[in-house]
């Protein structure tokens, strides 16, 4: 399999799916212990989710499961998070601390899987948002994520439905996370909250140039908006996530038409 899917679309818009995969080749399957081989911290069925609801949109995903290595992390390891429990660039336990391989990977085996696997995703992300911003002169990277609601290992309580994060105002214009947080404010059924506990993860971090036309924001979903259960075999809902679809499609929109908006304002 493919480390990296790419599916390009003419408008502003990238969406990054670093978290959605679930391929793990064979040699390193085996070194992993039966609560590793269950994914538990997949963002599952995300491509499913956001299927179809910017058609414009370029999409850039990941096949490889963050077991593998985490795309979303710095390639020095360095934490997103000081002082908070996470999990690293190859993680050693799941997100509730509970440890994930029979025989951990090395050094070099971690040096290997960013040469395999981390690169080739940046790679590909980098290159459809050069793409992307010389069609328009900017493009806005949506990044999208799932987590389970609950995982006091994390965070406390419960995590709200929407989580927007866009590093406390860094990464991306503010007009953006405006927008898509005015969406969220309409929708009483749905919490949301703006840089709360996800603020937005090194992909956000390392991309969002706001003063270069590149824009960064992410977007973490509580899974039980879309999921039939958080627990294995994490079966897609079609009714919950059909309402959840309607949301984000007026989300995207809006994120789009504001980076068009931005985009005759700067020209």
């Amino acid at each position: 399999m493919e480390p990296v899917t790419v599916i390009r679309g003419s408008s502003p818009i990238i969406l990054g799916q670093p978290h959605s995969g679930t391929y793990i080749p064979a040699p390193m399957l085996e070194r992993l212990n039966d609560r590793g081989r269950q994914l538990l911290d997949t963002d599952w069925h995300v491509p499913q989710l956001y299927d179809g609801l910017l058609a414009d949109a370029t999409i850039v995903r990941a096949n490889f499961s963050r077991y593998v290595i985490d795309a979303n992390r710095a390639p020095d390891g360095t934490s997103l998070y000081p002082g908070q429990n996470t999990t690293g660039l190859v993680p050693t336990s799941t997100f509730d601390g509970e440890p994930i391989w029979h025989v951990e990977p090395t050094e070099s085996d971690i040096a290997e899987r960013l040469e395999s696997f981390h690169q080739v995703y940046h790679h590909a992300l980098e290159s459809e948002i050069d793409r992307v911003k010389q069609i328009h002169g900017v493009a806005v990277l949506y990044d999208c994520h799932s987590i389970r609601s609950e995982i006091p290992h994390l965070f406390d309580n419960r995590l709200p439905d929407l989580n927007i994060g866009d590093n406390r105002g860094t990464t991306c214009a503010p007009e953006i996370t405006a927008a898509a947080a005015a969406v969220c404010a309409k929708t009483p059924r749905y919490s949301h909250v703006v840089n709360g506990r996800f603020k937005g993860g090194w992909t956000t971090r390392h991309y969002g140039r706001p003063e270069t036309g590149v824009h960064a924001i992410q977007m973490e979903l509580a899974q039980r908006g879309y999921l039939a259960s958080e627990t294995p075999p994490f079966d897609y809902d079609v009714n919950r996530a059909g309402e959840l679809r309607s949301l984000l499609k007026d989300i995207l929109t809006a994120v789009n038409d504001t980076a068009k908006s931005r985009l005759m304002t700067e020209t």
